[in-house]
């Protein structure tokens, strides 16, 4: 993949934005002090749709939180037109877009990159004219400065027959997005030849055969707002064929894909063909979907594709399972979980988890005015829960949206819907190397990597250390604690080598380690797992990132307990590895007290400890941990102090610090083949950490090595087994490796089998356990013999799916 291809630094950021953007009203405008003429004809009605769609309706200007974003946005604007000031080269004196060195790339990016926020400093402006109660609603004095701005750019950059540098994005999506929707709020004051020009430089930088093949630069969310610069532009100009172009050129997004950019049936969504982006590059294509489905709907440009319905799907099948109490996890949203607190012109707007969950939420929102009655009914039940329980990060005081956004989401709190709790169940998502888990009062979601996943994805300066966080990173939240623990500014602050959940070696490495846009991977194929939609095993082999280092990890998810193993641990780098059983954010503050076998430890900063022999530990506020027959077990607490310009170009450079309570398994240095062990017991008491540890019958470890690692739960009668090789663990035996799930109940079992390595070649599975019958399975499972044993040969396929069987015990 080129590294041409993503947004650069400055508009990579204001992709969120824009997907925030995608949550207004489908409406049409009405009501605003500087509203424009009624419709003459249909284009005209199209604009007055975006129009309303970008600014919002049906909002009460002088109440809260209306009144003080509009309040905020004039000062905005009032600042941005003090400090405009024309000159070669520049619109804002800290803006300078000239380009002088046209063969430097890193130049070249920086200089399209400020023409892109120059334009996005108008189109605020614009918008601060449009909307009411900003103090400069209608204002002649802000109309005739923002005219300025569009013709000085016009003469300096973009216009027909000018050339490109720098960028692709900004010239072909970010800059013509900002434009369009100057044109459309400042229609009449723009006039015939203003708008003119601007649609001819927009068909000269976007022109129809951007859409021409479904390839490079023009997949996915790239498309998707490609077609929205087209689209709009057809609109503005007032040509059928633009708009229409705009419509089917949406098509190709539609479709299930089966590798590369996309949405995947089992729900994964993948941009930069290696990179799990559902919370990122996934919202902008939701959010800009949306848009042009509320723009188009029941106009001569309706978008009629019988297979949108995959997007429709995908709100329940690939976004509202990563979507927890708000936040959008981040496993899912590439490097922009670096860019935190910016230093290009967000003034003062960060980023993070609930952020970006809060634009996808928004999308949804918008997106059910074009989805059925039940789909709407549905979705706006979720809206209404996620709002409610969002208290770490309140839905209508985020920062990042816009007044669209919060007026349709206000509307459906204050709606008639009844809020729909957090779901309780697993999903495996193979097409991106994720998982998810959810039970009551706690969710969990574990990152994995590779030939297919990238470790993590580095580009623009940005997300420098993210090398380990494909490395099993374990990610997990409460339902009513620890919701912050990945905002409060983690990612600038914690250990990188330390990422929770993950097994890395300590080798030195390099700011981008192994290469930008998702080229880092490992070369393995064995990544998946296995579920009933309750329970789930998971594996992962893991090779580490630029280093020697070889470890099997599997994980065990069930009520309320993780059970985590790790085997094969090997490396040859000359430096220690280790696995990490938790890193945990305790702010600015905390001094959370840690108690390790019934002993308190310090609470002092910079306390550390070895545990030669810890049964269990409990760190109040956040969970319980287990070790099963106990366990050497390093502590530490410390306050890290970093900042989001070290790990992403674009970021503050203010100092901030957290405080952590790490604890981890130092392998030594070069270890040959090591193991661990432990539970992982989110909002666990002390007390019922303490007797899990005492009850040693509850979990039944049968095997923790490189060839297998299983484990049987009696009192769940659950049994997971992930087969590295093929063999025999207890009962069972597969003649392939496979991920091995069953439950009985009572008379009935549940026998769940997938193929991670994804050869499609045919897995021999024999359960040793007297059935009687198999009274359903899937397609793909074949019963061989019942009777004594259970025999059934399943036919994997290529995609990591699950196979179901439904058994009558012996």
């Amino acid at each position: 993949m080129s590294s041409a291809l993503p947004a650069p630094t400055f508009l990579s950021r204001r992709a969120l934005l824009r997907a925030i953007a995608a949550a207004a009203l489908a409406a049409p405008f009405t009501g605003l002090a500087a509203a424009p003429a009624a419709a003459s004809d249909a284009y005209d009605a199209l604009r007055l749709t975006w129009r309303g769609l970008i600014l919002g309706t049906g909002f009460d200007p002088a109440a809260e939180p209306f009144a003080g974003k509009l309040t905020a946005l004039g000062s905005t604007a009032a600042d941005l037109r003090t400090s405009m000031a024309p000159a070669p080269g520049s619109l804002w004196p800290d803006l300078v877009f000239a380009d002088p060195e046209p063969d430097t790339d890193a130049a070249s990016y920086a200089y399209s990159g400020a023409l892109g926020i120059s334009y996005t400093r108008l189109r605020t402006m614009a918008e601060a004219y449009a909307q009411p109660g900003t103090g400069l609603t209608g204002d002649p004095a802000l109309a005739a400065r923002i005219l300025t701005g569009v013709d000085h750019l016009r003469d300096e950059a973009f216009a027909a027959g000018r050339t490109r540098y720098g960028n692709w994005y900004n010239w072909q999506i970010g800059i013509p997005q900002a434009l369009l929707d100057i044109c459309v709020l400042l229609h009449t004051e723009l006039g015939a030849a203003r708008i003119a020009d601007c649609t001819a430089a927009i068909d000269h930088f976007v022109p129809d055969s951007v859409l021409a093949s479904y390839t490079g630069t023009s997949t996915g969310a790239n498309r998707v707002d490609l077609c929205r610069v087209i689209a709009l532009r057809g609109v503005v100009g007032k040509n059928s064929a633009k708009i229409a172009a705009a419509r089917d050129g949406l098509s190709p997004v539609f479709p299930y894909v089966t590798s590369g950019d996309g949405l995947f049936a089992d729900g994964s969504f993948i941009q930069h063909t290696y990179v799990p982006y559902a919370g990122s590059y996934g919202a902008v294509m939701l959010g800009g979907l949306s848009l042009l489905f509320a723009l188009l709907k029941g106009t001569a440009w309706d978008v009629t594709d019988p297979a949108r319905q995959i997007v429709l799907d995908s709100v329940e099948k690939a976004y509202a399972p990563f979507l927890y109490n708000g936040l959008v996890m981040d496993s899912v949203s590439g490097r922009a979980v670096s860019r935190g607190v910016q230093t290009a012109d967000t003034r003062g707007i960060r980023q993070d988890d609930h952020l970006r969950g809060h634009g996808i939420i928004a999308g949804i929102a918008l997106l059910a005015r074009s989805a059925s009655a039940a789909e709407r009914t549905r979705w706006e039940g979720m809206i209404k829960g996620w709002i409610a329980r969002d208290v770490h990060s309140p839905v209508t005081s985020d920062p990042a949206l816009q007044i669209a956004h919060l007026a349709r989401l206000t509307a459906v709190r204050d709606g008639t819907a009844a809020a729909v709790a957090e779901p309780v169940g697993h999903r495996l998502f193979p097409g991106m190397d994720r998982a998810v888990h959810r039970r009551p009062g706690w969710a969990a979601n574990v990152s994995m990597a590779s030939r297919r996943i990238t470790y993590y994805e580095t580009g623009n300066g940005e997300h420098l250390r993210g090398w380990h966080s494909g490395s099993g990173m374990l990610y997990w939240w409460g339902s009513d604690f620890a919701n912050g623990q990945y905002s409060d500014s983690f990612w600038p602050t914690v250990d990188p080598r330390r990422l929770p959940g993950t097994t890395a070696s300590a080798k030195p490495l390099a700011d981008a380690e192994g290469g930008a846009w998702g080229v880092a991977r490992p070369d393995v194929r064995w990544v998946g797992g296995a579920t009933d939609g309750t329970y789930a095993t998971v594996g992962q082999y893991l090779r580490g990132l630029s280093s020697t280092l070889l470890a099997k990890k599997s994980w065990f998810f069930l009520d309320d307990a993780v059970v985590c193993l790790g085997a094969g641990i090997h490396g040859r780098d000359g430096a220690t590895v280790e696995s990490v059983v938790d890193n945990r954010n305790l702010g600015a503050n905390g001094t959370h007290a840690l108690t390790v076998d019934g002993t308190v430890r310090p609470a002092t900063t910079g306390w550390s400890a070895t545990l030669p022999a810890a049964r269990w530990a409990h760190l109040a506020g956040h969970a319980g941990y287990v070790f099963p027959g106990g366990a050497e077990v390093k502590a530490v607490r410390e306050a890290r102090t970093g900042s989001w310009s070290a790990i992403n170009g674009g970021g503050s450079t203010t100092p901030v610090t957290r405080r952590y309570l790490t604890l981890w398994f130092d392998h030594g240095i070069d270890p040959t083949w090591k193991t661990y062990s432990y539970l992982l017991m989110p909002g666990a008491t002390a007390a019922a950490t303490a007797a899990r540890a005492a009850d040693t019958g509850w979990l039944r470890t049968l095997a923790n090595t490189s060839e297998h690692q299983g484990v049987h739960v009696p009192s769940l009668g659950f049994t997971g087994v992930n087969f590295w090789l093929p063999g025999t663990i207890g009962d069972l035996t597969v003649g392939a490796p496979a991920a091995v799930l069953i439950r009985t109940n009572g008379s009935t079992a549940t026998v769940c089998v997938s193929g991670p390595l994804r050869d499609g070649a045919a897995i021999d599975l024999t359960w040793n356990r007297p059935v009687t019958a198999v009274t359903s399975k899937d397609p793909t499972i074949q019963t061989v013999a019942t009777g004594a044993a259970l025999t059934l040969r399943v036919t994997p396929g290529t995609l990591g799916a699950q196979h179901r069987a439904q058994v009558t015990l012996g």
